[in-house]
């Protein structure tokens, strides 16, 4: 794990999920997966959206855009390779299956958020792969 990242995750659980810098005032959580490979665990923190669009309210999700870059995130592969993961939010921690969201689903998902926070905009003209859109059902 990189230094942004182990110092965000520190501040985010020292500070009841509020974080400073290029974070801050935005919907944070953190993602913990299990390696696909090496079977560790390794937690990410993620910028993710409130899907309230379903008759089953409101669902979280994240999105695999890594910035726009190549290639999909580590975290990615990870959850594909093992679909049960942890997520913290500022007030509750739960243990969920991630379910990559797909066709029509995923394109009003990605919409939205695109609609919320501009830069996925940006991220998606970057990069040529189409960006994951996961989400995280809660397991009861």
């Amino acid at each position: 794990m990189n230094d942004f990242n182990r110092d965000l995750i520190d501040e985010f659980r020292a500070n009841d999920g509020k974080v400073t810098g290029v974070f801050e005032g935005s919907p944070l959580l953190l993602l913990t997966t299990t390696g696909a490979k090496s079977g560790r665990t390794h937690t990410t923190p993620l910028v993710y959206l409130r899907d309230g669009d379903r008759p089953d309210g409101d669902r979280i999700v994240v999105f695999g855009s890594r910035g726009g870059a190549p290639n999909h995130p580590a975290w990615f592969h990870n959850l594909v390779a093992n679909p049960s993961v942890t997520v913290e939010l500022p007030d509750e921690t739960f243990e969920a299956h991630a379910v990559v969201a797909a066709g029509a689903e995923r394109d009003r998902i990605f919409s939205a958020q695109k609609k919320a926070m501009p830069a996925f905009a940006d991220y998606e003209a970057k990069t040529d792969r189409e960006i994951p859109v996961v989400v995280l059902e809660r397991v009861a």
